[in-house]
């Protein structure tokens, strides 16, 4: 028996397979088919969430401009691949 099982006393259903369970068995072609359409609509929601946090974000973002001289601060994040001297 599954952790998850032992905890809520059911079987653990992902968003994937949210289909009636028990009332019928599905074919192979239909549960890809299926899962393939809770894929595109979760696809479409994670999109519509990223264009509207882009949209407040980009509200809020300024354009920088600098000229010869300006003193900046460079953060930099990762593996550095250069060495200065």
């Amino acid at each position: 028996m599954a952790p998850y099982e032992v905890l809520y006393g059911r079987r653990c259903r992902t968003p994937l397979c949210w289909e009636e369970v028990g009332k019928r068995k599905l074919l192979a072609f239909e549960l890809v088919q299926v899962t393939t359409e809770k894929v595109r609509m979760i696809k479409d929601r994670m999109k519509g969430a990223q264009n509207r946090h882009k949209s407040f974000v980009d509200n809020k973002r300024r354009p920088l401009e600098f000229e010869v001289g300006d003193q900046v601060f460079l953060m930099l994040h990762g593996k550095i691949s250069f060495v200065l001297e």
